[in-house]
């Protein structure tokens, strides 16, 4: 584990914590590194899970299917970031979703009853690791609205241009790649590919923005100069 050291320390969950202290603390919050191939399942839903998962390497979907295998992408992680926090800290919960490898992936578990209990001494790292987690969670459920937002949308056009508005201003740039590929934005916004294919192509021709797959360069008005300088 100590090859993604590096990793771990960039994770907002680790977050004001030194190196010296992490070494000390992985053992004490009961991590253990698991490797998933590519299209396993880390976890499926239905599952009840009692431990925090941090992708060390590769990257991770989270994704709801109905029994007619319709996919719903939920969020996606990738090195440094975590996923079924939520649930584990929520005793007895089910996964309402399953976690899949995108790619070969490496996860770290780190079991939540260990994160949640404090050590006697109240160490000064480990109370901050559980204001981290408070703050990680808060911003999960934060980036959830946001894509009921996006998914909120009457036409496949709005929806894209709401999810797409959000990026540019999380990232303070219009130029800027996003995470999904084609296909997965078409599950995260909940419309068909080829819909959300044609609506791009039409988007373009208006003279709305510019892309090539995964990249975007949106225009924009004059309004929104200051974020594309």
């Amino acid at each position: 584990m100590k090859d993604f050291l590096p990793v771990i320390r960039s994770a907002q969950l680790f977050s004001g914590i030194s190196v010296e202290e992490l070494t000390a603390m992985l053992s004490c919050l009961g991590a253990e590194q698991k490797d998933f191939p590519k299209d396993a399942f880390v976890l499926r839903a239905g599952d009840t899970v009692d431990s925090i998962g941090l992708v060390l390497a590769g990257a991770v979907l989270i994704v709801q299917e109905d029994i007619w295998g319709n996919r719903n992408i939920l969020s996606k992680a990738g090195p440094g970031q975590t996923f079924a926090a939520a649930y584990a800290c929520a005793p007895g919960s089910r996964l309402n979703g399953s976690i899949l490898a995108e790619t070969p992936v490496t996860v770290m578990f780190l079991n939540v009853k260990r994160i949640l209990n404090v050590c006697p001494s109240a160490c000064s790292h480990h109370n901050r690791v559980v204001r981290n987690l408070l703050s990680e969670l808060a911003e999960k459920n934060l980036q959830f609205n946001e894509k009921l937002t996006h998914m909120g949308q009457r036409t496949t056009r709005s929806k894209v241009m709401s999810y797409l508005s959000a990026e540019a201003q999380r990232l303070g740039t219009c130029e800027f790649d996003i995470p999904f590929s084609r296909q997965q934005l078409a599950d995260y916004l909940g419309v068909e590919r080829s819909g959300l294919s044609l609506e791009l192509g039409k988007m373009k021709k208006d003279g709305l923005l510019d892309y090539h797959k995964s990249h975007f360069v949106l225009r924009v008005y004059e309004s929104f100069d200051l974020l594309c300088s």
